[in-house]
């Protein structure tokens, strides 16, 4: 399997609209979807052997009991997932995914999901986990090990799927903005789409010129793209022109040196990912 999405789904309220995210970009390019479902160390144990753990005379029974019940929870948990991931593919397939496949899995989520990549063109994943669903003003813990270990493009999404028409790129010159530049004109999923490319001012040394290649090498891929300069903090400006102009995905860079780039690890783009309502589109 080539090209394919890896969809990485929990029990958390953002497990269906990542799965219709990865459905809308595999009905698009006709990639196919691998969900994933990863069961942490402690859920996926089994029966301990516990004996050198209690001492001081503990009775025989106790232990049994308490090897019982580690077995019964990995059993469930087992269950659970395996049930949530028919979900899943229940929901991608009526969504328009193609040649949709699941995996239970063990162990660290970020391991699992990173050596899964040799084949994938992109990782879905929510913007909250399962228990972070009760910390509104939180990122999921995972979210930025993943956009940290991930060798392609991280799709962040937002609570609630909404249909794609209209792309917002930060673009600031750098090689990931190149990069994000490079992919959606090579995509498919984003033939159609409105592509704007949005530069804060004053952006790097050269910015400008590079901003109109990005935009001469999209019209040339076919796609309708247009530029735009902003001022002010980069991520009040962006903010606002997704909300002015109702964009539906924002792409940008994470990590780097840049102020748009930068954003990532600090602060700034935390409060920017925690209080956008659309997804964001990550490259590195």
């Amino acid at each position: 399997m080539t090209d394919k999405i890896i969809a990485l789904v929990d029990g958390s309220t953002y497990a269906a609209s990542v799965c219709e995210h990865a459905a809308w970009m595999s009905a698009r390019s006709g990639s196919p979807v691998h969900l994933l479902h990863v069961l942490g160390r402690r859920e996926a144990a089994g029966a301990q052997d516990l004996s050198g753990a209690i001492r001081l005379g503990a009775r025989s029974a106790l232990l049994e009991e308490l090897s019982t019940l580690d077995a019964q929870r990995s059993r469930i948990a087992n269950a659970q997932g395996r049930a949530l991931l028919e979900d899943a593919r229940a929901l991608a397939e009526s969504t328009g995914a193609v040649d949709v496949t699941t995996r239970l899995d063990q162990g660290d989520l970020i391991d699992r999901a990173a050596g899964r990549e040799t084949d994938a063109k992109m990782i879905v994943i929510g913007k909250r986990g399962a228990a972070a669903d009760f910390a509104r003003g939180h990122l999921g813990s995972n979210l930025e090990r993943i956009v940290r270990a991930a060798r392609v493009p991280v799709l962040v999404a937002a609570r609630a799927f909404r249909p794609i028409s209209r792309v917002l790129i930060a673009f600031d010159g750098g090689s990931s903005a190149v990069k994000a530049v490079d992919h959606i004109a090579a995509d498919p999923a984003f033939q159609g789409l409105a592509i704007e490319v949005a530069m804060v001012a004053p952006g790097p040394r050269n910015a400008d010129s590079h901003l109109d290649e990005a935009i001469l090498r999209l019209r040339a891929s076919g796609l309708d793209a247009q530029q735009v300069v902003l001022d002010g903090q980069p991520e009040a400006a962006l903010i606002n022109r997704i909300e002015e102009r109702d964009h539906d995905l924002l792409v940008m860079g994470a990590y780097g040196h840049s102020r748009i780039r930068q954003l990532i690890i600090g602060s700034t783009t935390t409060q920017m990912l925690i209080e956008s309502r659309r997804p964001v589109l990550l490259f590195r």
